[in-house]
């Protein structure tokens, strides 16, 4: 798993101006080690300033992500759910019945995926890929990376 994005940093870099309430939300988006959508954003963030109304967490959602700071993604639970725009490139296998969200890198897929774009007459600039499944054995737990 890669190491946490100070997203507040970001802000910084990028002009964005930082009220309290984002710099709330941009600490919560980074220590997070999930992929939270805005419902449990604004539940964190409501433990630190009971203040922050659900519209600004949205509205702070979307800034961030309009200024390439968060990436959004639908796993297919009908949530949006966030996580910083990582550094490096890392794929996604989602337990369609717990909602877990397991980051992964293999040289070897990315390989192949670049092998499959050239085969069809292509350089591949970008991907995402996102794998669904269930636990072959219900006793046992994913890798920690």
């Amino acid at each position: 798993m890669q190491q946490p994005i100070d997203i507040e940093a970001l802000c910084a870099e990028r002009g964005l101006r930082i009220t309290e309430q984002r710099r709330i939300i941009a600490r919560v988006l980074s220590n997070s080690s999930d992929h939270p959508d805005v419902e449990k954003l604004h539940q964190r963030a409501v433990e630190i300033d009971a203040g922050i109304s659900i519209a600004t967490v949205y509205r702070t959602v979307r800034l961030f992500e309009e200024a390439g700071i968060l990436d959004r993604h639908d796993f297919g639970d009908g949530r949006s759910r966030y996580e910083a725009a990582p550094e490096a490139h890392h794929d996604h296998m989602i337990d369609v019945e717990s909602g877990k969200v397991i980051e992964f890198v293999d040289p070897e897929l990315e390989a192949l995926q670049r092998q499959i774009a050239e085969r069809l007459g292509f350089r591949l600039v970008d991907h995402r890929m996102e794998l669904y499944g269930v636990k072959l054995d219900r006793g046992s737990s994913p890798p920690e990376e």
